[in-house]
């Protein structure tokens, strides 16, 4: 099984979040940062493009023997699929059509979530908003692990099993600790996802289809792209619970790897992140960061010092 972590509990703080009071002093320093709030205008292009080319692919792979199927969801489709959901991160903070036009900005994310497989977009926004304002609330910030999770998955061997598991803690966590009624507009989401799948399974086959939920779900898990779910929260250095990468795979992630400048600023789209750190380097260069998603994976796996458990938590406010 391996080593087993060093940690039997989370981190608990008992101060604010970081990023509010850094995007306070830095707008202070530096006004000129409000220039970049706004939205990325070639955002609806970029998303189109991308489900066109996997609706194409989806098409072409269907013909193809399973172990080329299996190769292309994996390098290929999985890491395009595993894009339009960063896309889709940036719709939940309406950066396509702006705060103005919210329904343009979730209609959008309806279709990029088509060539995905599993109904999100909608959903996402709810919980991913909290995750912003309320970061490390043990009951409001569902991108926290349970206390189950880490308690099981805390061996070199569970660790490993964790990050091939990942899709599935992020699909079911929200739904089993923090429960919404669904909106209107998350049915929508399902029922138009649901119907594109079953049309892609009746005229395509089951090789089209796992093209889609495979690549969707292998991307998520131990892939180099992946990466990012536990390089941005997980601490790799104590009393730092934010970190940014400033890797190659920026460029097609949305600049996701921003991470401490897009906790200071989700007002401003990934496309203008790095220009957050040129303006105000003194903030950001200094502080603990990554350059590799798969050294990131490879260190929490193997690092007994990294692992579930190794997250900065908060009481929630209402207890």
């Amino acid at each position: 099984m391996g080593q087993h972590v060093s940690h039997s509990d989370f981190e608990w703080s008992y101060t604010e979040e970081p990023h509010a009071t850094r995007r306070k002093e830095i707008l202070k320093k530096y006004p000129e940062m409000k220039r970049l709030f706004g939205r990325d205008e070639r955002m609806p292009y970029k998303v189109t493009a991308m489900v066109l080319f996997q609706l194409v692919s989806i098409y072409l792979v269907s013909g193809r023997p399973w172990l080329q199927v299996i190769a292309l969801a994996y390098c290929l489709g999985g890491v395009i699929n595993h894009s339009l959901m960063l896309a889709i991160h940036e719709l939940a903070h309406n950066l396509a059509f702006g705060h103005s036009r919210p329904l343009a900005n979730r209609l959008l994310g309806i279709f990029a979530n088509l060539p995905i497989g599993i109904p999100f977009s909608v959903a996402f926004k709810a919980y991913h908003l909290e995750h912003h304002r309320y970061q490390g609330d043990e009951r409001l910030d569902t991108d926290l692990p349970t206390a189950l999770e880490a308690r099981l998955f805390c061996t070199t061997f569970g660790k490993f099993v964790w990050v091939l598991l990942q899709p599935l803690f992020y699909a079911l966590r929200p739904v089993i600790t923090y429960p919404k009624p669904p909106t209107a507009l998350e049915l929508v989401n399902t029922t138009v996802q649901m119907s594109f799948n079953v049309a892609v399974g009746y005229y395509l086959g089951a090789r089209a289809v796992f093209y889609m939920l495979g690549g969707s779900l292998m991307a998520m898990g131990l892939h180099p792209v992946a990466g990012h779910f536990i390089s941005e929260h997980y601490m790799f250095k104590k009393g730092y619970e934010t970190y940014s990468y400033y890797g190659p795979l920026n460029a097609i992630t949305f600049n996701v790897g921003y991470h401490n400048e897009h906790h200071d600023f989700p007002a401003i789209p990934g496309c203008r992140l790095p220009e957050v750190r040129k303006i105000a380097p003194e903030y950001y260069d200094n502080l603990p960061q990554h350059n590799s998603w798969v050294r990131v994976l490879y260190d929490f796996v193997t690092d007994p010092e990294i692992g579930p458990y190794a997250r900065v938590k908060r009481k929630h406010r209402g207890l």
